[in-house]
């Protein structure tokens, strides 16, 4: 199940200008290399987004990680909906 403003914040992160030294390094390394991933490393690119550990990698933006955050806890499912 998709959670609605999902496609959003996927934008939004792949949108990001910040960035930390580790992931640009990563990044930088991967194209030089032109794969998707690196061998024997924790950093992927996947559908122009960079996956650490197989999981989405947010960059270290408070505004973007807050809104994460609102967004997966104001679900149905955690039924902290707003009234």
């Amino acid at each position: 199940m998709l959670i609605e403003g999902v496609e959003n914040i996927v934008k939004k992160i792949k949108n990001s200008k910040i960035r930390d030294n580790k992931m640009i390094k990563a990044v930088e390394e991967i194209k030089k290399a032109e794969v998707k991933i690196l061998r024997n490393t924790k950093w992927q690119i996947e559908n122009n987004l960079v996956l650490k550990k197989r999981k989405v990698y947010v960059p270290r933006n408070e505004k973007l990680r807050l809104e994460i955050i609102w967004l997966y806890h104001n679900t149905l499912i955690a039924e902290h909906e707003e009234q």
